[in-house]
């Protein structure tokens, strides 16, 4: 999880303005808002009968967006009335989201078929570089619905602005905008800067104690990458990487977890037993090399890995770790 701390100047009245702590930036610290899949488990039946996507204000002038399991919080800086006509497009965005994946779900859960929606080629065409590795689109659909409600808030007047779904977020920043983000699995302690002349423009986190099922052992994955569904794609396959064989790792179909779950029959870690100094550090290498060969590919940015303690990182300036 991480917290913006700095973003530039804007213009948006005081009352609209959050602390220079309080924006509340989740980065990944892997919650547990929704099913547990390798993506996310989307049913028509969490949603309350006769009840649509909900909308409200929250303190700070951030705009809260939920529908069944999909729990967004929205932040735009700039001027008041393009801020206050950006939520409203986001809103009427978010109303019709969940529909168009329910109606697509069985080709989600799909290696390699055919999808139509935009949400769902955003998808698609996330997870397709990992392969001939096992990955469905539902690998990425937190970052995918993120970046698609951001794209109908952004518009003229706004300077700077994310979408967070539970942890997966989409970033939005004008020439000469940046953002700092604080790595909450650290205490805060780390930090990284993202600058609009930076490729990042999505951060998302996996592993096997959050949200997602996790074929690894990772506590957290943190990803930055070029946008929020290619982030969450790349993080579910680098937690899954933190990996290694030991005798006091609970392990369980994931079918048996979620009777809907994409990955089917396969192994999911379920218990993690406190690991000596040398079983850590090999399977962070294991993921830490995972994830140096997707930034060599030009999937990633960077990539911070955490367990029992230890981490590694690539390209992400976190303190005391091992890696580029």
């Amino acid at each position: 999880m991480a917290r913006a701390v700095t973003g530039g100047p804007d213009t948006v009245p005081k009352q609209m303005r959050t602390g220079p702590l309080a924006a509340g930036l989740p980065l990944a610290v892997p919650s547990g808002r929704l099913g547990r899949t390798s993506g996310r488990t989307l049913r028509e039946s969490s949603t309350p009968r006769g009840q649509g996507a909900m909308v409200a204000l929250l303190p700070g002038g951030r705009l809260h967006l939920q529908h069944g399991p999909i729990d967004i919080v929205v932040e735009a800086f700039g001027e008041a009335q393009a801020v206050r006509t950006g939520y409203a497009r986001a809103a009427a965005r978010f109303a019709t989201i969940l529909a168009e994946l329910v109606a697509e779900l069985p080709a989600l859960r799909t290696e390699g078929a055919p999808v139509a929606g935009s949400i769902a080629r955003r998808m698609a065409a996330a997870v397709a570089p990992f392969r001939p590795a096992f990955i469905t689109p539902m690998a990425a659909v937190a970052g995918a619905v993120a970046e698609e409600v951001l794209a109908a808030l952004a518009g003229p007047g706004i300077a700077r602005a994310y979408a967070n779904n539970g942890g997966d977020i989409a970033l939005w920043l004008l020439p000469g905008e940046s953002l700092t983000a604080a790595l909450a699995v650290t205490g805060g302690l780390d930090r990284v800067t993202i600058r609009a002349a930076d490729p990042v423009r999505g951060i998302a986190t996996s592993g096997w104690r959050g949200r997602s099922f996790s074929l690894g052992i990772a506590d957290a994955v943190t990803v930055l990458a070029r946008t929020a569904a290619l982030a969450d794609a790349a993080a579910t396959m680098i937690a899954n990487a933190v990996d290694l064989d030991h005798p006091g790792i609970g392990r369980r179909p994931a079918r048996e977890m979620q009777c809907d779950s994409d990955l089917g029959h396969r192994r999911v870690t379920v218990f993690v037993p406190v690991l000596s100094a040398s079983d850590r550090r090999r399977a962070l290498d294991a993921g830490l090399c995972a994830a140096e060969g997707f930034r060599a590919r030009g999937l990633i940015e960077g990539a911070a890995l955490f367990l029992q303690g230890d981490a590694s990182a690539t390209g992400v300036p976190v303190s005391g770790v091992t890696g580029g």
